[in-house]
């Protein structure tokens, strides 16, 4: 991660999303969450990389023997601190951490969950125990195209191969067997244009960057207001402002 994209996560600070409105309609059977609660046992200690700043580790996952958030934003390490004190919750914590120079013990982890966030899958693969499990969901390369197209940049908007092509392949190399890749397609519906504008200021759907290329200087731009007009003018629909997402899951252990 470059020192311009920390800082745009250094800047936002929280990953809740609780006061943006919108409904959405998944079009995949595909939940992390669900999948997460399903393989975990009580015994687990489960590694969650990625974690900004700790809500979806203290609302979705299940009570284990114990849960490390990770994130390279000191930022979003304190809001998750900050987060935890409020929960009540036992067996968890959290620091900071670069994903692709990982410190985690050798076959310390049941689990390995990784959201919206690099990773390399040999590192995963060590801190795995025999068995283990890692799971993934990350931002594809055509989320929010027709956004990104209006607009002419983006994340991942100039790359020329699918980041959930590039991590299923890393991850079979890695080792990892029963590794299975699921498009995830969601129709989310904004209510209120301040509610899109909220979601677009919070996450870098805008910010032009490779996904695939990190050597690529990441640049941030202000949202053109004209252009948001414009967006929001062809894609209000009955149920909201239409912005149509496409992530991808990823299923694998390792034997």
């Amino acid at each position: 991660m470059k020192n311009t994209e920390q800082h745009f996560y250094d800047e936002a600070k929280n990953w809740d999303f609780s006061d943006i409105k919108r409904t959405d309609e998944s079009l995949t059977d595909w939940d992390m969450a669900a999948i997460i609660n399903k393989l975990a046992k009580k015994s687990f200690r489960i590694l969650d990389l990625g974690t900004g700043g700790g809500e979806k580790v203290l609302n979705c996952f299940p009570n284990v023997k114990e849960i490390l958030g990770t994130d390279f934003s000191e930022a979003m390490i304190e809001t998750a601190r900050q987060n935890l004190k409020k929960s009540g919750r036992e067996n968890i914590s959290f620091r900071t951490m670069d994903n692709l120079n990982m410190d985690t013990q050798d076959e310390y982890f049941d689990m390995v969950v990784a959201r919206h966030t690099c990773i390399d899958p040999v590192q995963i693969y060590r801190t795995l125990k025999p068995g283990g499990f890692l799971i993934v969901r990350g931002v594809d390369m055509m989320d929010c195209f027709e956004i990104k197209r209006l607009f002419g940049r983006g994340q991942a908007f100039r790359d020329k191969i699918p980041i959930s092509h590039i991590d299923y392949e890393a991850i079979l190399d890695a080792g990892f067997k029963d590794v299975e890749l699921v498009p995830i397609h969601t129709r989310e519906y904004y209510h209120a244009p301040e509610d899109l504008f909220a979601l677009l200021n919070r996450v870098p759907i805008l910010e032009d960057f490779s996904e695939t290329d990190p050597e690529e200087d990441f640049l941030h731009h202000e949202i053109e207001p004209d252009l948001f007009e414009k967006y929001v003018a062809e894609h209000t629909t009955p149920k909201g402002i239409l912005l149509i997402r496409r992530y991808y899951g990823i299923t694998a252990r390792k034997p």
